[in-house]
């Protein structure tokens, strides 16, 4: 075995590298996605990397196309699929000859069924998988979270799309940008789809809003992930200074009358920098003096209107806080407003303007003024472990400082008056709290008058009864005036206390009845409290919902617990420890998150219900609609064979021909009606397989017309111009039995409505579709109904409900969606009905449904 065997043997050992993804992004077709591929897959193979081409779409662009010369190809599997093949990415060749480097395009591409996976991307996976790297390209439109919004910009539904998931988790995304001006003008020359095509394509898709706008999105999405990639790398790495690479404003509000001035200036100085601007709340443990409810709620709704984020957390430490929310957000500037407190009150403490100011670091503080900054405050409550310390200083420095004064002026006082003295030193202790500093401050007092002022002095006997009385009532005046002063900082610090659980439970209950939804609320619990991960807990199944970077999987492996439902369900928490009275807050909190699940389930439940009760109508409704509509086109039958049949009766040749007449006329009837209720079947089953095709819409609209007989051919009570067909040689992508019912049926809707006016049929191609309209100038449907008709047993404006299901505009809908369209149905100008169906052009992708999901023809 030589030396290349070994390796062979020993290579499966190593462990299996991951594949690089490689994405190049661009906001609409034509701006050079794929020509950066290409280009980036020649610089490869110029440094010597192994790279193949396994998909590349050219789309027909001669430039795009000459770089595929001197790359090598992987053949495309081939896929056959309702009398069509279609080539797919062969994954398990690339697989098998593992290059260093593959191309894929199309990242969004929906396979053909047959194929490895239902979506390209998912191909994709499994090559990374197996250690190679992958270029591929997207469009901006086909991202998951924003394809609703570019269908509110352009006007066209994007049916094949990608997880933002997948896109993010890519190594690398390149945004491949050009002005809408440039690529107007590549479209032009051109150099994006056919000569035929240009003009529609500019004045419709490629629009310079609509380009503008879908710039503007690719631009802000790939900024957001590169906001996210850097506050992941500086979370991982632990990094806390502030890195000025986007500007960012904090504003901290206290709940105070001046909050609005403030958040309304922030707003302004973050548009000036074009920053984010993000509003926070601290929470403190000892109540916040001013706090309003109705306040609060209004800085929620003016930061709602200024585009602005509000944010609530808990802390003590109002400065120390306020600057770490501010760091983990890596805000560079920050907003504060002046302080309240008298002058005197700064003397004591430096307040937290002046705190935040010294250790903001390269954070810019913004103070601003405001009405309310000349207003007195109220004096600022010392919480306990400060006025304790304060005690023990004042007891034994006080005492002192009285016996000072007394040896100046005690010529002039008496014994009581010396005692009175003291007196009032002992009670300044114990106001300021604690029983041991009060009673160690009035043994103090005691002892320097009985030894300097009380006779014999300079020493401790005590001759007179009297003095030793005095040192006992200063001692219990200090211990019960103490202990009522500790008594009412108890309740004072319980009020505060409950101040704070109500104002987080109120937070609580916003998010709640605002509409968030589960997540939302534990990512909320999990900003106020700090914590790294929040999870709930089910005890049968495990975790039901977790926001965060490591949320808790199990109780054991979290910081905090809290059992609800019976020890059904917990809250876990990961992070910092909490306080007793937070953990009330939360076990309420879990009860909410509690009653959003079992919402959640009741909302499923009574979805099947209702699915079931819809169910249960349809099939009412049918029973009663075949009933009837059976009944009458029979009965027409029986009567006319009835009479023909008749030995009494002679009829002459005009009226033998009349009941014939009637006799095929109610047998169209009941066609029609046996080939709605069949295709409603099929629709439901999901057993309609289009097979997609260059369609002529010409020739399918006259064989529709045909189909229809004497009413839409002219011959019969329409008259000779009742339908009239103008689509020149507009072709469609589409099943021409599925087309040919759906225009049957929109005619006859019509001829049935039109009260006797023309109808007309016609068709046009712009931006890759074919829209083709069936209008009538009959008295047209209710306003707002629009979306009614389509649905099955609806006989809006209809003035004879004698004819018909209801289910003609039902089956058009079904079969047009089936062919990767829509079909909708608007006013006719000057009165009536027009119904549009766009469809997919020829030579441009459309999704087909099928009971496998969406299939690309």
């Amino acid at each position: 075995m030589d030396d290349d065997e070994v390796s062979v043997e020993q290579a499966p050992q190593q462990p299996a590298r991951r594949g690089q993804l490689r994405i190049y992004l661009g906001a609409a077709p034509g701006v050079g996605k794929t020509f950066a591929m290409l280009g980036e897959a020649h610089r490869r193979i110029g440094r010597g990397t192994d790279v193949v081409a396994a998909v590349v779409e050219t789309h027909g662009r001669e430039r795009t196309a000459a770089l595929l010369e001197g790359l090598e190809r992987i053949p495309p599997l081939r896929i056959a699929y309702r009398g069509t093949v279609m080539g797919e990415l062969d994954v398990d060749a690339v697989i098998e000859r593992r290059p260093k480097l593959v191309l894929v395009d199309e990242l969004a591409h929906t396979n053909t069924p047959g194929s490895r996976h239902h979506k390209r991307w998912e191909d994709v996976e499994d090559l990374l998988a197996a250690g190679i790297d992958v270029l591929t390209t997207v469009n901006v439109q086909h991202l998951e979270s924003l394809n609703d919004v570019v269908e509110q910009i352009t006007g066209v539904t994007q049916r094949e799309t990608v997880p933002d998931e997948v896109v993010r988790s890519a190594a690398q995304v390149e945004l491949v940008d050009i002005t809408p001006e440039a690529l107007r003008r590549r479209l032009a020359h051109g150099n994006v789809y056919g000569a035929e095509k240009v003009d529609a394509a500019l004045s419709n898709y490629f629009r310079q809003g609509n380009l503008t706008a879908l710039r503007e999105l690719a631009l802000l999405w790939l900024a957001d992930q590169v906001d996210a990639a850097l506050a992941k790398y500086r979370a991982d790495k632990r990094i806390t200074a502030t890195w000025e690479a986007r500007e960012r404003v904090v504003v901290a509000v206290t709940g105070g009358p001046e909050s609005e001035t403030l958040v309304r200036r922030a707003s302004r100085i973050a548009s000036k920098s074009s920053a984010e601007l993000l509003v926070v709340h601290v929470v403190r443990g000892d109540g916040l003096a001013g706090v309003s409810a109705n306040t609060m709620a209004a800085v929620r709704r003016l930061a709602a209107d200024l585009g602005a984020g509000v944010h609530s957390v808990v802390g003590d430490d109002v400065p120390h806080t306020l600057l770490e929310f501010a760091r983990s957000a890596n805000a560079t500037q920050l907003v504060i407003g002046t302080s309240r407190r008298p002058r005197w009150a700064r003397l004591l403490d430096e307040g937290i303007g002046a705190t935040v100011v010294r250790e903001s670091g390269r954070i810019d503080v913004h103070i601003v003024t405001h009405e309310q900054a000349h207003r007195q405050r109220r004096i600022p409550a010392l919480d306990g472990r400060s006025r304790r310390g304060i005690a023990w200083v004042v007891a034994l420095v006080v005492p002192v400082l009285a016996s000072m004064l007394i040896a100046v002026i005690g010529h002039r006082l008496g014994t009581s008056g010396q005692s009175a003295l003291f007196m009032i030193v002992v009670l300044v202790v114990s106001l300021l709290g604690g029983v041991a500093p009060a009673a160690l401050s009035a043994i103090i007092s005691g002892l320097l008058l009985n030894f300097y002022f009380i006779p014999p002095v300079h020493s401790f006997t005590i001759a007179d009864p009297d003095n030793l009385l005095t040192m006992v009532v200063l001692l219990l005046v200090a211990v019960a005036v103490a202990v009522l002063v500790d008594a009412a900082a108890k309740r004072t610090g319980q009020a505060r206390r409950a101040s704070q659980e109500a104002e987080l439970l109120t937070l609580f209950a916003e998010s709640v009845l605002g509409g968030s939804d589960l997540p939302a609320l534990l990512e909320r619990v999990r900003e106020i409290y700090g914590q790294s991960g929040v999870s709930v807990l089910r005890a049968a199944t495990g975790v039901v919902c977790a926001v965060g970077e490591h949320p808790p999987t199990t109780a054991e492996q979290a910081d905090t617990a809290i059992e609800v439902a019976d020890g059904e369900y917990a809250l876990a928490l990961s992070g910092q420890g909490l306080h007793s009275h937070d953990r009330r807050v939360l076990r309420a909190v879990a009860s909410q998150a509690v009653g959003l699940i079992r919402q959640e389930e009741l909302a499923r439940e009574a979805d099947e219900g209702r699915a079931l009760a819809e169910t249960d109508r349809l099939r009412r409704s049918l029973l009663s609609a075949v009933s009837h509509d059976l009944r009458t086109p029979l009965a027409a039958i029986k009567a006319s064979v009835s009479s023909l049949r008749s030995p009494d009766v002679e009829f002459s040749p005009e009226d033998t021909a009349e009941l014939l007449a009637a006799v095929e006329e109610s047998a169209d009837q009941l066609t029609d009606l046996v080939g709605n209720l069949l295709d409603s079947s099929r629709l439901s089953a999901g057993a309609v397989h289009p097979s997609l095709q260059r369609v002529y819409v010409d020739e399918v609209a006259n064989r529709a017309l045909v189909g229809l007989g004497r009413d839409a051919t002219g011959h019969g009570r329409a008259g000779p111009d009742r339908v009239r067909v103008d689509v020149d040689a507009v072709t469609v992508l589409a099943d021409p039995g599925l087309l040919e019912r759906v225009l049957a049926n929109l005619v006859d809707n019509a001829l049935r409505h039109a009260a006797g006016s023309p109808v007309r049929v016609g068709a046009t191609t712009a931006a890759g579709r074919s829209v083709i309209t069936v209008a009538d100038s009959g008295p047209g449907i209710p306003p707002g109904s629009e979306e009614a008709v389509f649905e099955s047993f609806q006989r809006l404006g209809d003035r004879d409900n004698t004819v018909g299901v209801g289910l003609g505009l039902s089956v058009v809908r079904g079969f047009v969606e089936a062919m990767g369209g829509t079909v909708s149905a608007t006013d006719t100008p000057g009165g009536g009905l027009t119904v549009v169906v766009d469809l997919a052009a020829p030579g441009e992708d459309v999704v087909v449904s099928d009971e496998h999901g969406e299939v690309t023809g």
